[in-house]
């Protein structure tokens, strides 16, 4: 039987359709490369030393790790620049009456909560009310400020603030952390400082703290970015805060790859870090400086009453030197109470203390400080109690100030205080003749509760400096709004500083923050504030994924 010549054409047509088909798969398969690019997901893993005591932005004056994460979970109503410039947070806009009494703010539209509620005046008057009762655990200088100040919601996007006399540093004071008033309306004052929200807490800020987690037992705190603060979206899955005891166990942990990133890492541990080549550092001036605080009242050595002796310790101290050999050249060296960038800084108007170990000599010479050794007039050696912070890095800084001054003659006894809050307290009852002090100024430059008279008794003038015409410009200062009419004022109180010397600043800190190559797309500008490390959130990236594409010409898998 001949076969069909009608299933010869059929079986011949497809047999050419599948080669062609083959052969236009191995020509489509030859044109396609594979390349690898930024996936989503993963956890940002980031250590730091010490642990918050809370996470309520009323309550976090005296502890900078708490500052630090509240910065992240929490908005005020609106934030300075490095320049001590307003900026907009959850308030859009602001204004202040022609007498200067009533400061009205406009919420911005559509702000919520982490759990979706929205923000109104409610939270912001609930907030601020709070710290008008007396039973207020948070400092008494919140409920001092706040007193005589009428809070008046006028709608749920606009309220007034309604002060008893102008007072131009009020803003500083609109910086702080709004509360959630559906969350703590019916919790008692007296119970703020132990609530669980204090550990859980809901803010409007970038991150979001996830719930479900004991961050007092593990020392890990899980942080989500939030949507509405990253409408472009973000790759990382969250972010993990891992809390060390220690420098050193921060860095171990480093180096075995449990953590991506070191925060606030100590200048003092860079050489240990300096060889590691699977990491970058990034570093940033930082709004904080370090001063030697002088005892001028009646508690203090009586030598320090001299202008001279304050004097002498400023031209015996070499601060380059101590920039470089302790602080690894991370910190930059100014004079007076301003930082730099503040607008009220006037650095022409400030003494120059330069290394000048002879003209210090010449100073004590001058008032009768002399002899061999540790100097001595009238029988009486010039030794002074020098109170510091025990961290290494204030130990290293002050052992090696007490070396500059042993060279003039000036013995310096350290005396080492366990905490922030001890130092405060130490310096607060008078315990010292001098004490090295880490100082965040305010961004105002109002330093009326730092320097005045009144804040003696009831303030942060810890050197007890008694100078009415400083304290007259600082009260003037803070009295009048218009930034050009205060600069004058401000002025007079810098030309007493400098005459009397109440305080030597050594330098402004240099932030270092070191992050692990594992982590992608990683760009860190200046760090005013703490969540500035993470402007450029959006571009990280820490997993990776293969995508088939086109081909270049010639190139193939």
């Amino acid at each position: 039987m001949k076969p069909d010549i009608r299933w010869q054409l059929l079986l011949a047509s497809t047999g050419l359709l599948l080669v062609l088909m083959l052969l236009s798969y191995q020509v489509q398969s030859a044109a396609l490369c594979t390349v690898t690019v930024p996936a989503t997901g993963g956890t940002y893993i980031e250590g730091m030393v010490g642990r918050p005591n809370s996470l309520n932005p009323l309550l976090s004056d005296l502890y900078p790790v708490d500052r630090e994460i509240n910065n992240l979970i929490f908005d005020g109503l609106v934030r300075y620049d490095e320049k001590g410039q307003l900026k907009p947070a959850l308030a859009k806009e602001w204004s202040v009456s022609e007498d200067g009494l009533t400061f009205t703010f406009i919420l911005e539209d559509g702000r919520t909560w982490h759990d979706g509620q929205p923000v109104t005046t409610a939270d912001v008057a609930f907030t601020y009310g709070l710290m008008q009762k007396e039973d207020f655990p948070g400092p008494p200088s919140l409920i001092s400020l706040w007193q005589s100040v009428t809070i008046t919601p006028i709608d749920e996007q606009q309220i007034a603030f309604t002060l008893s006399q102008p007072y131009a540093p009020f803003f500083e004071a609109t910086t702080r952390g709004i509360l959630p008033a559906h969350l703590l309306e019916d919790v008692p004052v007296s119970d703020l400082a132990t609530h669980p929200f204090n550990q859980a807490p809901i803010g409007t800020g970038p991150f979001m703290v996830q719930a479900g987690q004991d961050w007092t037992r593990t020392g890990r705190l899980r942080l989500s970015p939030n949507p509405a603060s990253w409408r472009q979206g973000v790759q990382i899955s969250d972010i993990e805060i891992r809390f060390f005891a220690d420098a050193d166990s921060l860095i171990t942990a480093f180096r075995n790859g449990e953590v991506h990133a070191v925060n606030g890492l100590s200048p003092t541990a860079i050489p240990q870090l300096a060889a590691e080549t699977s990491a970058r550092i990034f570093t940033s001036i930082a709004p904080r400086y370090s001063a030697l605080f002088f005892n001028l009242s009646e508690s203090g050595a009586p030598a320090l009453q001299s202008r001279e002796v304050r004097q002498a310790i400023g031209f015996a101290l070499d601060r380059e030197a101590l920039i470089n050999s302790i602080l690894n050249g991370q910190g930059i060296r100014f004079e007076g109470p301003y930082l730099p960038d503040n607008w009220a800084a006037r650095l022409d108007l400030m003494t120059t203390y330069n290394y000048q170990p002879e003209t210090a000599g010449s100073l004590l010479d001058s008032i009768g400080w002399v002899g061999a050794g540790t100097r001595i007039r009238e029988g009486v050696p010039l030794v002074l109690k020098f109170v510091v912070l025990d961290t290494p890095e204030q130990r290293a800084i002050s052992e090696e100030i007490a070396n500059q001054l042993s060279r003039i003659g000036i013995e310096a006894q350290i005396t080492l205080v366990a905490d922030a809050a001890s130092l405060q307290e130490t310096m607060a009852e008078r315990q010292f003749d001098m004490a090295l002090v880490e100082v965040a100024p305010p961004n105002d430059p109002d330093l009326y509760d730092f320097w005045s008279q009144e804040a003696i008794v009831r303030g942060h003038n810890y050197s007890g400096w008694n100078n009415r015409r400083a304290s007259e410009a600082l009260e003037n200062g803070r009295q009048i709004l218009p930034q050009g009419e205060r600069a004058a004022y401000y002025e007079a109180f810098l030309r007493q500083f400098d005459a009397d010397l109440p305080a030597l600043t050594l330098y402004q800190h240099v932030d270092t923050y070191m992050l692990s190559d594992v982590v992608k797309g990683v760009e860190i500008g200046r760090v005013w504030e703490p969540r500035d490390r993470y402007q450029s959130l959006p571009a990280w990236f820490l997993n990776y994924r293969d995508v088939a594409v086109s081909c270049p010409s010639g190139e193939a898998n």
